[in-house]
């Protein structure tokens, strides 16, 4: 083990909330089609408007996991994201984990995704606003094969922009 990384500083930002933060377009039908392409799932409930009529859902929704991709950078921001390419930190999205959180001030260079756990709430539906929130739920060190890293385990809770709760999920970032 070279050191403790879990300081008084990163124990201080466990439980941090960011504010909600809403996707910039609402829920188009041109972008849940990329998706589900994507997905390779056609269910007709995401396109079939007549099909979906007939569903409880009364209209076409998305795919379970969509509102996780619905945010992402809006027209008018023209910033080229690599212009922070001479910061010795940037490693191409930066070192904030979320939007609305502070960075983790912890000195290792890399960060690889742990993964993720969802929880399914509700579909969302075109024409929708999606919002999120992330919390740090938890900042751990653990002492791996090629050293010591550091667990960062956030929750990011996606919801309508009157409140129906859409999905959670809960993402480990390994800083190693």
């Amino acid at each position: 083990m070279v050191g403790n990384y879990i300081t008084d500083a990163v124990r201080e930002i466990i439980g941090k909330q960011s504010d909600w933060i809403e996707a910039s377009h609402p829920v188009e039908s041109s972008e849940v089609r990329r998706f589900f392409q994507a997905i390779m799932d056609s269910n007709r409930r995401y396109w079939d408007k007549g099909y979906a009529a007939e569903t409880r859902y009364g209209s076409p929704v998305t795919p379970p996991g969509f509102p996780v991709h619905a945010f992402r950078r809006p027209s008018e921001q023209t910033d080229d994201p690599f212009d922070n390419r001479s910061d010795p930190e940037f490693d191409g999205s930066g070192r904030y984990m979320r939007l609305g959180l502070p960075k983790v001030p912890v000195p290792l260079a890399g960060i690889l995704n742990g993964g993720y756990e969802y929880e399914f709430y509700s579909y969302a539906k075109m024409g929708e606003r999606i919002r999120c929130r992330s919390t740090y739920r938890d900042i751990y060190q653990r002492n791996g094969k090629s050293g010591t890293m550091v667990m960062v385990v956030i929750e990011d809770e996606y919801a309508t922009d009157t409140g129906r709760l859409l999905l959670k999920s809960l993402n480990t970032q390994i800083m190693r």
